[in-house]
Formats: C-alpha cells, sequence, structure tokens
C-alpha cells in the first residue's frame, strides 16, 4: 500500500495533487510557520523581527545581571518567576518599535560617526587610551556577536538616541511644578504646643477582682503560657574534651613542647609609631630640635601641629619601606626626619613592645592547652562511639558527663530556643537545629546526636514536657491589673486630647487650654514637614502640623509616644528657588516618564506578535530542559 502510495506521488497526478493540498492548507493557515511568523522568529513588532539569536543573546545578559544581583544564577523556573523572558522580549519590542518610527524619519548614522563611536569607546582602549582591535575582538567574543551584527547594533543604538533626544532633549520642568515641589520641601512652620502625660489627668480607679476576671477572660491568649521543655544537655567538642585534659598534662610534657615548638612561638618585636607631615619652616625646626635633643612631643606642640597615630605594627606590617626602616631604626622614644610622598615628614616611635622568644613561664598555659587539644583531637571520635555505646545501653546523661569530665547543662526551653545560652560558645547556627530537635522529641524516647558546626555533638534527654496552658487570676493578678490600669491611664490621656482639641474647635487660646491642664505650652523652632532639625519636633507631629492651613490646630502621637496639642502660629515660604541639582533631577525624571509614557504608546501602535513555540524551544535549549 505505501509502496502504491510513494509510486503515485512521483507521477504528474500525483505531484498536481500535493500541490493543491499544499495550496489549500496555506489558505486555511498554518500558524507560526508560513502565513505568520518564521521558526527562527520569537517575535515582530510590525515590520521587525526579533530572532531567536537576538533574544537569546538579551535573554542572558539579562541573566548575568540577575546573577550579579543575586549571587547565583537564577534556574529557569527562578527567571519565569522573575518575569525575566517577558522583560527581555518587552525591551526588544521597545527598541524594535522606535528603531521603527527612527527609520520613518530617516534618521542615520555615517560610517565615519560609527567608526569614532568605535575608537571613543572604553571598552575597546588600551591604557594609553588609544584603540586596541585585540580588546575588540575579545569584547564581541565574549558578547557573541560578529562585526557586522555590532555595528549593526551601534547604528540603531545611534538612531533611537537621535530620536529621544530631538523629541525629549529640551524637556523643562514647569514653574508651577517647581515651585510646588520646592514649597513641600522647604515651607518651613512654627507651632505653640504641651505635652499631655498621666500627670495630667484624674488617677483612674483601680480595677475591681471582677473586673480583672473579665479583663483576664477576655485577653487570655496574652496571659497563656508557651510550651515549655525540661531537657538535660551533653556537648562534647574538641574544646569540651581538651578541657578535661588540661590538668592532667604534666610538667615534663610541658617543657618538652616548648622546646620543640618555641620556634612558632616566638613573636615580632612591634612598635607604637606616629607621623608628621612637614613643610620646609617646620623641617628645619625639628631638625635642629633633633640636634637639640628636644622631645618630639615639643617639638609638634610648638608647631601645632597633630601626628597621625600609625599604630603598634610588626615591621613586616607597614608596606612604605622607607618608613619600616626608619621606625626600626629608632630608640624608644626617638624620632627622624625622612622623606614623604608630601614631603619631608617627622616619624617617632613612642614604645617598643620587645620580640623573640618568650619564656616558658609566659606560654605555660597555651603550650599545655596546645597539647589538650592535639590529644582531643585524636581521641575525639572514640569518645564520641563511647557516648553513643552508652547511649545506646539507656544510660542517663549524668552518668556519662561525670565518667568524661564533661560539664552537663539544664534548662527549661521554649520554641524561640533563647534559653540554650546556657551552652557556652553554642554557634548561632546550631541553636534553631538544637531546638528544633528538642521539640520533635517524645519524653521517654531515646534522642539520636545532634551534629554540630566545627565537628561535635550534642546529646539531650527530655525530662518534662509543660504544655500551654490559660493561667488563673491568682497566677496572672499583679500582670492583668497592672495592664488594665496602663490601658484606662493611655484612654484618659487620649480622651483629655481629644478635649483639648474640640475646646482649640470652639476658639479658645492655646495657653488658656494648656493652663486647664496645669502645663505650660512652647514654642518649637521653624521646621519642615520632616520635622525639626534639632529633633524636638519629630515627623510625626511635624506631618500633622502639616495637614492644614496656616491657622491649622490638632493633635498627635510623637514617635516616643508623648501625646501633643498644637496650634501653627507661623508659616514661612521659602525665599530661594529650587536648587538646581534638584530641579536637575526632577526635569530628568520627568523626561524619563515623558519618554516611558512615549515608548509604550509606540510599542503598543506597532504591535507584537509573539511565537510561543520558538520562545518556548529557545528557553528549553538555554537552559538544557
Amino acid at each position: 500500500m505505501l509502496d502504491s502510495l510513494r509510486v503515485f506521488a512521483k507521477s504528474w497526478p500525483g505531484k498536481i495533487m500535493g500541490a493543491c493540498l499544499l495550496v489549500g492548507l496555506a489558505g486555511f493557515g498554518i500558524n507560526n510557520v508560513i502565513t505568520d511568523l518564521g521558526s527562527n522568529t520569537v517575535a515582530r513588532v510590525g515590520d521587525e523581527e526579533i530572532n531567536s539569536r537576538e533574544f537569546l543573546r538579551a535573554y542572558q545578559n539579562q541573566l548575568n545581571q540577575v546573577a550579579q544581583q543575586l549571587g547565583s544564577v537564577p534556574t529557569a523556573q527562578d527567571a519565569v518567576a522573575l518575569g525575566i523572558p517577558s522583560m527581555v522580549l518587552q525591551n526588544l519590542a521597545q527598541d524594535a518599535a522606535l528603531d521603527q518610527l527612527a527609520t520613518g524619519f530617516g534618521l542615520g548614522v555615517s560610517q565615519a560617526k560609527l567608526s569614532e563611536m568605535l575608537r571613543e569607546d572604553p571598552s575597546f582602549q588600551n591604557a594609553l587610551g588609544a584603540f586596541n582591535p585585540e580588546s575588540f575582538r575579545q569584547v564581541l567574543q565574549m558578547s557573541g556577536l560578529t562585526e557586522a551584527e555590532y555595528f549593526e547594533d551601534q547604528s540603531d543604538a545611534a538612531r533611537r538616541q537621535q530620536l529621544i533626544l530631538s523629541l525629549f532633549g529640551d524637556t523643562k520642568l514647569p514653574d508651577t511644578a517647581a515651585s510646588l515641589i520646592n514649597r513641600y520641601v522647604a515651607d518651613q512652620r512654627t507651632i505653640e504646643y504641651f505635652t499631655l502625660g498621666e500627670t495630667n489627668i484624674e488617677t483612674p480607679a483601680a480595677p475591681t477582682e471582677a473586673e480583672l476576671a473579665a479583663y483576664l477572660a477576655e485577653h487570655q491568649a496574652e496571659f497563656r503560657t508557651v510550651e515549655t521543655r525540661n531537657v538535660q544537655m551533653l556537648r562534647l567538642s574538641v574544646a569540651d574534651l581538651a578541657a578535661t585534659k588540661v590538668a592532667a598534662i604534666t610538667d615534663d610534657a610541658i617543657a618538652a613542647e616548648y622546646e620543640r615548638s618555641k620556634a612558632t612561638l616566638s613573636k615580632a618585636e612591634r612598635r607604637t609609631i606616629q607621623q608628621v607631615v612637614l613643610n620646609d619652616e617646620q623641617v628645619a625646626a625639628f631638625e635642629a630640635g633633633l640636634a637639640a635633643g628636644t622631645p618630639f612631643a615639643t617639638l609638634v606642640a610648638d608647631a601645632g601641629l597633630t601626628p597621625t597615630d600609625l599604630g603598634t605594627l610588626a615591621q613586616a606590617d607597614i608596606n612604605d619601606a622607607g618608613l619600616a626602616t626608619a621606625a626600626f631604626g629608632l630608640a624608644e622614644g626617638a624620632f627622624v626626619v625622612i622623606d614623604g610622598v608630601a614631603g619631608k615628614r617627622a616619624v617617632h616611635v613612642s614604645t617598643i613592645e620587645a620580640g623573640g622568644v618568650p619564656d616558658l613561664a609566659d606560654v605555660r598555659d597555651q603550650v599545655a592547652e596546645n597539647l589538650a587539644l592535639a590529644e582531643a583531637r585524636t581521641e575525639l571520635a572514640d569518645v564520641q562511639d563511647q557516648i553513643e555505646e552508652l547511649r545506646a545501653a539507656f544510660r542517663p546523661l549524668t552518668e556519662i558527663a561525670q565518667r568524661y569530665g564533661l560539664d552537663l547543662y539544664e534548662a527549661d526551653v521554649t520554641a524561640g530556643g533563647a534559653e540554650l545560652t546556657v551552652i557556652p560558645d553554642l554557634a548561632a547556627e546550631d541553636a534553631p537545629r538544637v531546638t528544633q530537635a528538642i521539640f520533635k522529641a517524645e519524653q521517654g524516647g531515646l534522642t539520636a546526636a545532634i551534629p554540630l558546626a566545627g565537628n561535635g555533638n550534642l546529646w539531650f534527654d527530655l525530662n518534662a514536657i509543660e504544655p500551654a496552658r490559660d493561667q488563673t487570676l491568682d497566677e496572672v493578678r499583679d500582670q492583668v491589673a497592672e495592664t488594665m490600669t496602663a490601658e484606662r491611664v493611655n484612654n484618659a490621656i487620649i480622651a483629655a486630647q481629644a478635649e483639648a482639641v474640640a475646646r482649640l474647635d470652639a476658639g479658645e487660646a492655646l495657653a488658656d487650654v494648656a493652663a486647664a491642664y496645669n502645663v505650660f505650652p512652647q514654642l518649637s523652632a521653624p521646621f519642615t514637614r520632616f520635622g525639626s532639625s534639632d529633633g524636638t519636633i519629630d515627623g510625626a507631629v511635624a506631618s500633622a502640623a502639616f495637614a492644614g492651613d496656616a491657622s491649622h490646630h490638632g493633635s498627635a502621637v510623637s514617635q516616643g509616644g508623648e501625646f501633643i496639642v498644637f496650634q501653627v502660629t507661623d508659616l514661612t515660604e521659602p525665599a530661594a528657588p529650587l536648587e538646581a541639582s534638584a530641579s536637575a533631577t526632577l526635569e530628568n525624571e520627568a523626561r524619563i516618564g515623558i519618554y516611558g509614557d512615549f515608548v509604550t504608546a509606540v510599542r503598543d501602535d506597532a504591535r507584537m506578535v509573539i511565537n510561543q513555540q520558538t520562545l518556548q524551544q529557545v528557553l528549553a535549549l538555554n537552559t538544557g530542559l
């Protein structure tokens, strides 16, 4: 059957029928392949096509930029979640739309201009600022561009720049907008105000037993206990094991180790160094003082100079060879005048810490600790295995700690794990894992060792669990009473503040209102809507003061929790116009906003058609999916 069809297809009648079928299918449309987009086209904007090579290059560049920000290359799923493919397509579509518009206006770039742009590109210049062909080839290779593609991209970019500069280069910030912004930033106000507190209200009545009980019932969640787990913990690390061995290190072993390692124990001589830069007149005075034996401090004081403290350094710590040689050739308290980058300078050595090999008595504890650490490192694995065997035999941690001379720690641990500070030097990354293991454990069960940072283990026994529970009034009476009293005081102050504002609304003078609460009003210094420079008026109060006109009054709670009642007494407009730098920045922002709207309109007008099949294929090839 198939052989017969193949023979028919090769005949003239078969060829005619195949042509008719092809025309018929083309008439109905084969999307994205024949009548729509080419198989190598990711999208089309108007008459401009975005091919897969162009998209892939832009996509990879965007991935690299995101990787620099995140510290790692995003996966394919991360890239989609971040919207990178869509962003790349939108940017390419924007450029394509602008390219069409520039072509329509007849904009172009000459070969001479392209050559000039190439020579002036710092990416392709050597150390002397001259064009380097090798750098040009390397950059093209890294970016995956041919020379023709590079010059085409540069030409398109230059044409887009011409278009944008010609349309938006002279965009200015309207005078009205500049004035409004200047006033928003620089307007100043002065207020008369007073502060209300606990002393300005009647003391609220103490809550009754019935009120306490009702409050606790309504707010039980605020007084509920949290689950607590009592645990005993045993840690074994090199340092823990070494601490059990230090006392057993003999004097003979310490002396022998000292003789073996004293070369490594030697320390370099260190000197505390100062220097001061001198002018010609000061050089003469310092050299004369040096010859006469005048102290460095006296010469510095007479010259009115302040020396620079370089610190206490070993000779190897000093990068300046001249300074190092001079400083380490001086006696303690002496100085010398030497050459410097900016002229002459005086170098002074105030103290000298002797170097060399320390005496055994000075490093005995250090040597003993080193021996104990070395011994502990060799025994750590064996001791860990022995403890695991004892744990498997259900021996209690108290017995294990006593056998090996290790410390045992006990704590009532909550879910936050703050109580684990009873274990000294527990690494920050270990605390969450230990807490999690404690709260996963079952009472009476054998718990596994928890590996710790730094090659150590921690074992624990869960002794008791105190579940979260509601507390009775007898347990929290004082706490409930304190909370209720604080709320009543706060509510009374709020009510007094509202009453004071109402009296201002009725036309009373602020001084009279303040007197009713036994306080004296204060007058602020002028401040902006962001607060005063001295901090007496913070942002919260300033924002409330700027919420009305020049006769505005009202109240605010400061960032420090103070209850303020105020009256605006003065409003000062800025005397100077908006600063040039601020105006330039705002004009640029306005230009960017107009440009963004323009580009979006051009892109939408050109219309973008996406070849989803090719796009997915390109992304799959790039990510290996």
